[in-house]
């Protein structure tokens, strides 16, 4: 994929399965392992980072195509796209990461898209698997057994330590780390 330029990991599920709980789960752990993370959140409806009533608001409101708050801790930008047509490309979202200073970025959504994933899967919300449709699914992460046998391995949703320990040996260190 282009615009790739440290180790790339997506969490793919049908929506409401947990996908942003679990990351806030992964997120400390890999923190803890010393590792710099960058995060990119696919969204499927209009959304606002910033509060009605501040000004970075109220500035795009006014009619600002792009928008720059800075402060001693942190930075963002937000960026109007009103011509766009469909979803962004996720290959155009990580040419706005500073990946030179990141270890592995982690993308929640973007099941279309053909980069390494987990794929997050609750048996009781009765949603079909979709590995054997993704062959860029490289494990399943469940909180109970499968309704199938599946050929990739399959990890415990409850033990988020296992799922880092999957994470450092096939996506960061592993023998078998892929790069798209």
């Amino acid at each position: 994929m282009k615009n790739t330029r440290c180790p790339l990991l997506g969490f793919v599920a049908f929506s409401g399965t947990g996908k942003t709980t679990l990351l806030k789960q992964l997120i400390p752990r890999l923190k803890a392992q010393g590792l710099k993370l960058g995060m990119i959140k696919h969204a499927h409806h209009r959304f606002d980072i910033d509060i009605p009533g501040k000004d970075s608001y109220e500035l795009r409101k006014a009619g600002a195509d792009q928008v720059l708050v800075a402060s001693q801790q942190r930075w963002a930008m937000v960026t109007e796209t009103p011509a766009q047509e469909g979803d962004p490309e996720l290959a155009d979202m990580l040419a706005h990461l500073n990946q030179a200073e990141l270890d592995l970025v982690l993308v929640e959504g973007f099941k279309h898209v053909a980069f390494p994933k987990l794929e997050l899967h609750r048996p009781s919300l009765g949603h079909p698997l979709l590995f054997p449709d993704d062959a860029d699914i490289l494990a399943i992460v469940t909180d109970a057994p499968l309704a199938q046998s599946a050929p990739l391995p399959v990890l415990d949703l409850n033990q988020p330590d296992t799922i880092v320990d999957f994470i450092q040996r096939h996506i960061l260190s592993g023998p078998d780390r892929r790069k798209h």
